[in-house]
């Protein structure tokens, strides 16, 4: 009888239990119950049943003497790039890291810009190869394992790192934009992305099932490639080998007339171009800091560099970057873009816009937490060109961007220093800017991070 009793009470346990993990009626009507609303609530409701709610959570105070343009320190800019409907922004913003660089060495140079379709196309081909490749192996595990999954769950996409662009430029070199142009698929990409997605998920399938060896396999993979390759001449075009071109000054007048290779042009305009003269660092408070990690597969060709980074405090990322601004050498960062943009002034700030007044609800996480629930992770690369100090400490910053020239500021975004701290993920500086004591850890074995890992987000 006892024994009856008890399981009767385990079992009446049970069901409550399991009760609880589901909306039942009576949650239903408890939920009900507990929204009576007011007046406030009733005009809360009304405004955003027409608004969008960005608008009725914009903080006017932000209006009032906030929006600063003084900068005690900026690199000299000349032409905003514009990414168009692509996420291209990795590879504007090496781009033009690099031609920051080479104004530097050239001040007098005319306004110029290297070909992003020229770097594009190789980078498209690179990834198809390092996609198709990798396929082969790891062609004895499952499908279901987590590697093989995520490898077919993204084959080929179209945003990136700096390693990519170091990696790419080495290989490939550079043209000038009028050497190859943008067309309509290098500016809008989803077409374009949607066709060689579905057509590499159709060929890594075939090259897992084939029968034979690997140099069977891999003799198949290079005539894949040849399908991928007149893809991309016919979307964007086809790459030069040489290519005649005038340097001309801010007179327009003629420096210069030579043919060039594209890495012929790339060694003279751009020697500082390779992941040997960069230092990249992150700010990963949900990691250990001071040391090096390694995201496994987050590479643009298959024999190239995987991301490989620093972890530091915000404090030592923003050192750098001043020395850096000092000497007028832009830096290429990945933030989290979206979060407090105010995108027709182009401004950044942690008080932009209150949806708590509005709604009653609080937001408390903090950088680290924000992190490990996949709240915030870097999802744009921009240009780090501007620092404005108060008592040798920065009080804002700015970035030169890839969305055109009217869009924020001038083509640029204006960050406050508490904006920076939450919501700077990377930053790649030059090895000189860097202190001796945070190249030396750079000598540690790196931690491997798998390619499903949160940092494995590639700006876009």
């Amino acid at each position: 009888m006892k024994a009856r009793i008890f399981n009767l009470a385990v079992a009446t346990m049970c069901v409550g239990y399991m009760m609880a993990q589901s909306i039942t009626p009576e949650l239903m009507n408890n939920l009900r119950d507990s929204y009576q609303p007011t007046q406030q609530d009733i005009a809360v409701r009304n405004a955003i049943g027409k608004t969008d709610m960005r608008n009725l959570v914009f903080n006017q105070d932000q209006l009032n003497g906030h929006f600063d343009t003084h900068f005690t320190y900026r690199v000299p800019q000349k032409g905003i790039t514009d990414q168009k409907q692509s996420g291209r922004c990795w590879l504007f913003c090496g781009l033009n890291i690099l031609r920051a660089e080479m104004r530097r060495t050239h001040p007098d140079l005319a306004e110029f810009q290297f070909s992003q379709s020229y770097l594009f196309f190789y980078d498209q081909l690179e990834k198809s190869n390092l996609f198709l490749q990798t396929v082969i192996d790891t062609r004895k595990l499952p499908m279901d394992d987590r590697k093989v999954s995520s490898l077919f769950g993204g084959p080929l996409g179209d945003g990136g790192t700096f390693t990519g662009v170091a990696d790419l430029v080495n290989k490939y070199g550079l043209v000038p934009s009028e050497v190859m142009h943008e067309t309509y698929s290098a500016n809008n990409t989803a077409r374009m992305n949607m066709v060689l997605v579905k057509l590499l998920r159709e060929y890594g399938l075939e090259l897992r099932e084939m029968k034979g060896s690997d140099t069977e396999r891999i003799a198949r993979k290079e005539e894949q490639l040849k399908t991928v390759y007149r893809i991309l001449c016919l979307t964007l075009g086809t790459p030069p080998q040489t290519f005649t071109w005038s340097e001309r000054n801010s007179k327009d007048s003629v420096l210069s007339t030579e043919t060039y290779t594209p890495l012929q042009f790339a060694e003279k305009y751009t020697p500082k171009s390779t992941t040997n003269d960069y230092v990249m660092m992150m700010n990963d408070p949900s990691r250990e800091y001071y040391k090096v990690y390694e995201v496994d597969m987050d590479r643009h060709t298959y024999e190239g560099h995987n991301w490989l980074y620093l972890n530091v405090p915000i404090e030592d990322m923003q050192a750098v970057a001043i020395e850096s601004l000092k000497d007028s050498s832009a830096m290429y960062i990945g933030c989290d873009v979206g979060k407090e943009l105010d995108s027709e002034r182009g401004y950044l700030a942690m008080d932009n816009y209150d949806y708590g007044a509005l709604l009653g609800i609080e937001f408390n996480m903090d950088k680290r937490q924000r992190v490990l629930t996949h709240a915030s992770g870097s999802s744009h690369a921009m240009a780090l060109v501007a620092v404005d100090l108060q008592d040798n400490k920065p009080v804002k910053w700015m970035v030169e961007n890839s969305w055109g020239e009217k869009h924020g500021y001038k083509g640029h975004l204006i960050m406050t220093d508490e904006w920076f701290h939450n919501y700077m993920f990377r930053l790649v500086a030059e090895t000189k800017y860097v202190p001796q004591r945070l190249q030396d850890m750079l000598k540690q074995k790196p931690v491997k991070l798998p390619m499903w890992d949160p940092m494995f987000l590639t700006e876009e």
